[in-house]
């Protein structure tokens, strides 16, 4: 089960794990979306795909969705909390409080909605693997990214405890961190502003989707007694927030 799925890291691990013969559940908001990235999961092979509208934000419909699904879509090996974003960028005086909602209520509740959600699931078979899609902004801030670091921190925390919670459950669970990475981040960070987002990777060889994908798939694929518990992944032009290295 990947959240977040019609775009970036999300739509690169379904079509990721399509290939290699997984049934998959996604979700997102962007219904349309939606029903093409299902079409075109499905052409990769002989696999199940369901897709699930709705926004992660809202705990009552995820707990709706998720709760009546049938019985042979519950027994959910994989999810991967993917859905997330950063809106606005400004020093904390001047922070527009709606986007502050909005990043927190995505970033961190609707994250622990679908878990609530899908956990209980996993502890009934004992088994499970959960994947938190943090960002290296959880790891040490940076100017004018506050709520989002904040966020992203959570997210952090939140991961190191669900692993220790669940422990006793044989769940795994990890948090991937990664660094700049050109997908819709920025343009959605810029309310749509192409011309600020695409300043952000200029003279920078930016992660990409893919590769976060990759990562995602080998954390998720190892032996059943390796657990990968935290991935900080980096452009080689990125050695942290504040340490970038930019070709002129």
């Amino acid at each position: 089960m990947i959240t977040g799925a019609t775009s970036g890291f999300g739509k690169a691990t379904a079509v990721r794990f399509a290939k290699n013969g997984y049934n998959i559940i996604i979700t997102g908001r962007r219904k349309e979306r939606l029903n093409i990235l299902e079409n075109e999961l499905l052409s990769h092979g002989k696999i199940k795909v369901i897709a699930l509208n709705f926004d992660v934000r809202q705990k009552d419909e995820v707990a709706s969705v998720i709760g009546n699904l049938p019985a042979e879509w519950k027994k959910i090996d994989i999810l991967v909390n993917n859905a997330g974003l950063a809106v606005g960028l400004g020093h904390i005086d001047k922070g527009d409080i709606d986007d502050w909602d909005r990043m927190i209520d995505t970033n961190v509740k609707g994250l622990l909605y679908v878990t609530k959600a899908v956990a209980p699931l996993m502890v009934d078979r004992g088994k499970g693997h959960i994947i938190n899609i943090g960002s290296i902004a959880g790891k040490e801030p940076y100017e004018n990214g506050n709520v989002y670091c904040a966020s992203k921190f959570a997210v952090d925390a939140l991961s190191k405890s669900m692993r220790i919670d669940l422990l006793k459950n044989n769940i795994k669970v990890t948090h991937i961190a990664p660094g700049m990475a050109e997908t819709e981040f920025s343009l959605v960070r810029f309310k749509g502003d192409s011309e600020k987002a695409d300043s952000v990777y200029k003279g920078f060889d930016a992660l990409t989707s893919d590769d976060i994908a990759d990562a995602i798939y080998y954390c998720a694929t190892l032996p059943a007694h390796v657990c990968i518990n935290d991935l900080v992944i980096t452009p080689t032009q990125q050695a942290g927030v504040n340490h970038n290295y930019r070709k002129v």
